[in-house]
């Protein structure tokens, strides 16, 4: 099965050519250089507030809200004794009570990019089976992204991830590892991840040998506790999630990559927008009074707020 990180590494390796996000309040405005649909020449959807869809009237009368998770992506959204759990469920929780309803989550494998998931649970549905989400989670908030999609509106943004660098502390007693040191040094990554694609590449591929890939950041942050590797690379928050008493975390600059933190966000069908902007009202309140922060510490994790 394909992780979620692999379509994340897909996303962020493009911003690496391109460099870094472009001013999202722009978005609507300056997408004429993007190709949307199947290579169609033709603009974004763009409505106003004052188009009323009957999306959100009908999710208020029949009592909940249909949200769309990845399964098996610890911090976010995983089963522990067969019940689902994480970040992003917290979150979903929070918007469904902002609503006065009830949040049904609905666990959705990655497809090979972003943009598959948000055809499979957004706008279209899967081919055979599955259902189409009121909203979907953890989504980059990203202009070529939004461009491309325009069945979708990117919104909701609510966490800033961030690439990182676990390692054990009794291996580097005065400075944390950078990447340079892994010319030297074993390090871990997820197999097919925006870490293993940015080291492979790092100075002319001098890292290779000393690469270890893993199947997942849990199974890479194991081989770390047990000296397999001296480090792991990866997202923040899903290497915290993993951390150990003799393990540590920092987030070093990581030369020659564009974009090392990318905002996370939600998704909406784009003829749904009362109930796009009501979610996102719900997540900036929650972001501005503290409670989101709130969210992520209660899962051990640094919180860094998005970029608004």
């Amino acid at each position: 099965m394909r992780r979620v990180s692999q379509a994340f590494a897909v996303v962020i390796c493009l911003l690496m050519a391109i460099g870094a996000f472009e001013d999202t309040a722009t978005w609507a405005q300056n997408c004429e250089s993007i190709k949307s649909g199947l290579n169609a020449d033709r603009k974004p959807q763009n409505v106003g507030r004052d188009i009323v869809g009957r999306s959100l009237d009908d999710i208020l009368d029949r009592g909940f809200i249909k949200i769309a998770v990845y399964e098996d992506f610890p911090p976010f959204s995983y089963r522990e004794k067969g019940v689902l759990k994480g970040v992003d469920i917290d979150v979903g929780r929070l918007i469904a009570e902002d609503l006065g309803v009830e949040a049904r989550f609905i666990p959705t494998a990655a497809d090979e990019n972003v943009d598959g998931d948000l055809r499979n649970n957004v706008w279209r549905g899967k081919l055979i089976g599955g259902q189409i989400a009121n909203v979907m989670l953890h989504i980059p908030y990203d202009r070529e992204l939004g461009c491309r999609n325009e069945q979708v509106v990117l919104n909701g943004q609510y966490y800033n991830e961030q690439m990182a660098i676990a390692y054990r502390p009794k291996d580097y007693p005065e400075d944390p590892p950078v990447a340079a040191y892994f010319r030297f040094d074993t390090v871990g990554v997820e197999n097919d991840t925006l870490a293993d694609f940015y080291l492979s590449n790092f100075a002319g591929g001098q890292m290779l040998k000393n690469i270890h890939r893993f199947k997942t950041h849990e199974e890479a942050m194991s081989a770390l506790a047990a000296g397999e590797v001296m480090a792991v690379m990866g997202p923040l928050s899903q290497l915290e999630h993993s951390l150990g008493e003799e393990t540590a975390v920092h987030t070093p600059p990581f030369p020659g990559l564009a974009k090392s933190s990318w905002t996370l966000g939600l998704a909406v069908r784009h003829n749904w927008r009362p109930l796009s902007y009501s979610v996102d009202d719900a997540i900036r309140y929650a972001v501005q009074d503290g409670r989101m922060e709130a969210i992520f510490k209660a899962h051990g994790l640094t919180y860094t707020k998005p970029d608004w």
